[in-house]
C-alpha cells in the first residue's frame, strides 16, 4: 500500500514538472516567414498567427470589402489596405509573447471586435499535452489496483 502511495506521489511530482518547467527544446532557427492575412467586417483570417522569435515575419494584409487596417499593440506598427488590394507589414519577431492585432481603420459598427492574435513562441504545448498523456499511461500501468467488478462479484 506504501508503495502505491510512493508510485503515485512521484507520478505527481513528474506531472508537475511537465507542466511547469521549461522544456529542453532546442529554439528554432530564425527564418523569414510571409503570412496573408485577410480582413474583412469583422475578422482577420488567420485570427491568430504564430511565428518563432527571430523571425523576420511580413504580413500581408488584404482587404476584401473596405478599408482596413492592422495595427500590432507591441510593435507599434501599423499598415492600412484598400479593398482588393495588398499592404505589407515587415518586421523582426524579437519580442516574446502574446500580443494583440486590431483593426486601426473604422470599418463599421463591429469595429471595436476585430481583434487577432500574434504568439511569438515556440509550440510548446504540444510537447506538453504528449508529455502528460504518458505520464497518465505510466500511472494506469504502474499502479496495480483491484477491479471494481471482482470487489461486486465477491461481495
Amino acid at each position: 500500500m506504501a508503495r502505491n502511495w510512493l508510485i503515485l506521489i512521484s507520478l505527481m511530482v513528474v506531472g508537475v514538472g511537465i507542466a511547469f518547467l521549461p522544456l529542453p527544446i532546442p529554439a528554432p532557427r530564425p527564418v523569414e516567414r510571409t503570412i496573408h492575412i485577410e480582413a474583412s467586417q469583422y475578422a482577420f483570417n488567420p485570427g491568430q498567427v504564430h511565428v518563432n522569435p527571430g523571425d523576420k515575419v511580413t504580413l500581408e494584409l488584404v482587404s476584401t470589402d473596405v478599408v482596413h487596417g492592422l495595427y500590432l499593440d507591441a510593435y507599434n506598427l501599423s499598415v492600412q489596405a484598400d479593398p482588393g488590394q495588398t499592404a505589407r507589414l515587415e518586421f523582426t519577431a524579437d519580442r516574446p509573447g502574446t500580443f494583440r492585432m486590431r483593426c486601426n481603420v473604422t470599418c463599421g459598427a463591429m469595429h471595436p471586435f476585430m481583434i487577432g492574435k500574434l504568439v511569438v513562441g515556440q509550440n510548446t504545448s504540444f510537447y506538453r499535452a504528449a508529455g502528460l498523456i504518458l505520464l497518465v499511461l505510466l500511472a494506469l500501468f504502474a499502479v496495480p489496483r483491484k477491479s471494481i467488478f471482482r470487489r461486486e462479484l465477491a461481495g
